[in-house]
């Protein structure tokens, strides 16, 4: 008898963090607001970039993230490549009902060069290295490798008028596995891959609207996203 009571509130103790937590519902269509921006100061090699970024597990009104990240960048005059150095705020919120929060500090850098193929195919290479502060966690890192890849559509470059292809596949990789608190994570975070339509309005301003798929060891969803890219 004693042996089965132990045995139920041992399940019962293993049930219970389960129970906490909403199953996320995977064929549910969520949504992303973004908004990019980058400038370089005049005659110079230094600039700004940044972005703003409204995640919904749903199309909008259960928040996944808001997602605020700047940072100062440099272009060597010998090398095609940007160098960054930023910081993140990330408010991070629970699927369904649940209304709670996580915010996360988080320091980057990170290496952007371009590579152009032909007069059609223009891709670009992202190499990323996070340092995060999240809360009730321990100090953890992340990296992170994205390949970009535009094909203007209606015109052979990338100007104004001109509608093209966008893609991308991004992969996370976790710099270590214990987080505190006798919590794991995977060596493999997620993994992103995006397929877009984008329309080039000027030369400071372009839009892009399509899905991203994105997988972790536990769940696969969708989202839709919508995207303003503004060079100031």
């Amino acid at each position: 008898m004693k042996k089965n009571i132990f045995l139920f509130v041992i399940g019962i103790s293993l049930l219970i963090p389960t129970l906490g937590q909403a199953q996320i519902e995977e064929d549910k269509l969520g949504a992303w607001y973004m908004y990019f921006f980058n400038t370089t100061f005049k005659d110079s090699q230094w600039g700004v970039q940044g972005d703003v970024q409204f995640r919904n597990w749903n199309v909008i009104g259960d928040l996944e993230q808001l997602l605020l990240r700047g940072g100062l960048t440099y272009k060597p005059k010998q090398a095609n490549i940007k160098i960054t150095l930023g910081y993140g705020n990330i408010t991070t919120g629970a699927y369904g009902d649940d209304k709670s929060t996580v915010s996360e500090s988080r320091i980057y850098q990170e290496a952007l060069f371009p590579v152009q193929f032909g007069n059609r195919v223009y891709t670009s290479h992202r190499f990323r290295y996070e340092q995060r502060f999240v809360e009730n966690q321990d100090f953890r890192t992340r990296f992170r490798y994205n390949l970009f890849l535009n094909i203007p559509l209606n015109k052979a470059a990338m100007e104004k008028e001109t509608l093209y292809l966008a893609l991308y596949n991004e992969l996370f990789i976790n710099g270590q596995r214990n987080i505190g608190n006798r919590n794991n994570v995977e060596i493999f975070d997620r993994n992103r891959f995006y397929s877009a339509l984008g329309y080039i309005l000027s030369d400071k301003l372009k839009v892009q609207v399509g899905v991203m798929n994105q997988t972790t060891d536990n769940w696969s969803k969708n989202q839709l996203q919508l995207s303003l890219h503004h060079n100031i």
